[in-house]
């Protein structure tokens, strides 16, 4: 009887529809059979700042596709999973059609794995860079530069950490940083009254992740890391930097080897940053 159960769930016809709270448990579901680290609560997390797809049969999840608009004229993507049995057979071409189609005019980026990139090229995304994933536990004890212009970030500094990641990622990003320094631990650096950099460390997966990390010089990058990792001795960590920046030895030094890599992609056109501000470090691969 199970096998026959089995067989008419995969006969049954498939629904896409919009991704809503209850269907967190399915998505955590399948992350969980990528071997993706993400809680319960890094899904719900993304839903409740983005907007999703899910593809269902027979009551069960299983696809998704997570977009995130940022204005009117970009937005990322990413958490795009078939489950094994249903991959093949279309299934990602429907949901990330779907997906595409809901991101409107917006140029679209993400982060994509090997498996990916016939897809996404497909529909007219171009490779621009690559990230560097970077984990492990932190057994190496880090002291944090004693310069005085790096302290902990107040509420009357949101706005300015807005508009410096505004500058860095080309993209006005309010709502999406506004939450994750609500479950953040917040570092800025404070030069004579003006943020001139940022970064966040919150729980994620196995442990926690520092990023976004923005910054005016890798220089600044490196020491708002080491602000954050300096309480992160003997946790997990995850950093996800841009290769371009030459952070990945680095972070190698400290006993955070690198995992993984992903393309960065890019269909329409790129944001373009404002002056020396950067984006160094990744909130994750599909936030931006």
């Amino acid at each position: 009887m199970a096998i026959e159960h089995d067989r008419d769930i995969v006969s049954a016809p498939t629904e896409l529809m919009k991704f809503e709270t209850l269907h967190v448990p399915g998505a955590l579901k399948l992350s969980q059979e990528m071997a993706w680290p993400y809680r319960r609560e890094d899904w719900e997390f993304a839903a409740t700042v983005g907007q999703g797809l899910v593809l269902e049969r027979a009551g069960q999840v299983i696809g998704t596709a997570m977009s995130w608009n940022y204005g009117q004229a970009y937005a990322t993507a990413g958490m795009i999973i078939v489950t094994g049995s249903a991959q093949g057979g279309g299934n990602g071409s429907r949901l990330f059609d779907g997906l595409l189609e809901a991101t409107g005019a917006r140029s679209v980026l993400l982060n994509s794995t090997e498996e990916g990139l016939t897809l996404y090229k497909r529909r007219g995304f171009t490779a621009w860079g690559a990230v560097l994933q970077h984990q492990g536990p932190l057994t190496v004890a880090v002291t944090p530069n004693a310069r005085n212009d790096i302290r902990p970030a107040t509420v009357s500094d949101l706005a300015a950490i807005q508009a410096f990641d505004e500058r860095a990622t080309g993209m006005p990003r309010p709502s999406m940083v506004a939450a994750l320094a609500d479950v953040g631990n917040v570092v800025v650096i404070d030069r004579a009254g003006r943020v001139a950099g940022y970064a966040i460390a919150r729980r994620f997966g196995r442990g926690y992740v520092v990023g976004p990390c923005a910054a005016e010089s890798a220089q600044d990058a490196q020491l708002l890391i080491l602000a954050q990792l300096a309480t992160l001795h003997g946790q997990f960590v995850r950093i996800d930097v841009y290769a371009e920046h030459g952070l990945g030895d680095w972070l190698e030094s400290l006993g955070l080897k690198r995992v993984g890599d992903a393309t960065a992609m890019v269909k329409g056109r790129r944001p373009v940053t404002d002056g020396p501000a950067r984006m160094y470090a990744l909130a994750n691969q599909s936030f931006g």
